[in-house]
């Protein structure tokens, strides 16, 4: 069981929290690009400096999200005995069933930020990739095999459309029920069902 976070890590992750959420409160009144990083500041009433200190660039005030390192650790600890999709599905309702009504909303706005403005979804790209590659290696040590094996990569790549996909078909139906939606996909590459 990991320690309880010390005050100053809890005081840092609600500075970062109340950060981005100004960030993307501001974005979606004003537009992304009318948006400054100083009135995101003095919207999280915080200096200009403390924006920078948690996120490095504007596009990380949309981009960043704190869930991948949980996620990456769900995936490890799943049972042996599942499949790869079977193990990759289980995480993915893991993470998910966690969410409230207005974490789910909350990240839907940040998907249909991401997917309308074209400076989010370069640097998002770039994001993407890194998470495929540590779910890669993550299936493939699960998998005893190397992250360059051509089935671990294909079968990453194809779960990873998939859910691209379901990104995409969430950004234009906000009633899409999400975890039915990827649980629902993501069967269709499991030959064990």
């Amino acid at each position: 069981m990991a320690p309880k976070p010390g005050l100053r890590e809890l005081k840092k992750a609600r500075t970062r929290a109340a950060i981005q959420r100004e960030a993307l409160r501001l974005f979606r009144e004003r537009g992304y690009e009318a948006t400054t990083v100083e009135q995101v500041a003095q919207a999280a009433e915080v200096a200009h400096t403390t924006v920078f200190r948690y996120f490095p660039t504007k596009e990380d005030l949309v981009i960043t999200d704190e869930a991948d390192p949980e996620f990456f650790e769900v995936l490890r600890t799943q049972p042996p005995e599942l499949t790869p999709i079977q193990t990759l599905r289980a995480a993915v309702r893991t993470m998910l069933v966690t969410l409230s009504p207005d974490d789910l909303a909350a990240g839907r706005e940040r998907t249909v930020l991401i997917l309308s403005v074209p400076a989010l979804r370069g640097a998002a790209f770039g994001n993407y990739i890194e998470t495929m590659r540590t779910v890669t290696s993550i299936l493939a040590e699960r998998m005893d095999r190397g992250p360059d094996d051509v089935a671990v990569r294909t079968l990453t790549g194809a779960a990873f459309g998939i859910m691209l996909d379901i990104m995409l078909r969430w950004k234009d139906d906000p009633s899409l029920d999400l975890p039915a939606a990827l649980d629902e996909a993501l069967t269709t590459l499991d030959p064990a069902g």
